[in-house]
């Protein structure tokens, strides 16, 4: 028997909601050929094990159907590296709102 996972343990979970023949007609041909996919995190409301069907609560309050794919997961995501055009612009911002007496 697999590990259970405890009730109120951070998780994700995954869900196929539409398979790739049921995308809209006007989804480009790369995107159609492929079945939309959520993968989203929360709270276990019941203790499963890995694999199996598992509801959750997000920290948004909705209540979320789907395999449970992972427990305690990481946010993985990034903003990239930084853009050095972009990077003096609030300080390019703040002297001229200190010029027209709108900023300290």
């Amino acid at each position: 028997m697999a590990e259970q996972i405890e009730k109120n343990s951070w998780v994700e979970i995954h869900r196929i909601l539409l398979q790739s023949g049921e995308r809209a007609t006007q989804v480009p041909e790369d995107t159609k050929n492929v079945p939309l996919e959520m993968r989203a995190k929360g709270f276990l409301t019941k203790s499963c094990a890995l694999g199996e069907e598992a509801e959750i609560l997000t920290p948004s309050g909705r209540c979320l159907h789907g395999i449970l794919n992972e427990a305690n997961p990481a946010y993985s995501h990034g903003f990239g590296p930084p853009i050095p055009e972009l990077l003096s612009i609030g300080m390019e911002v703040r002297a001229i709102l200190r010029k027209r007496g709108l900023c300290r």
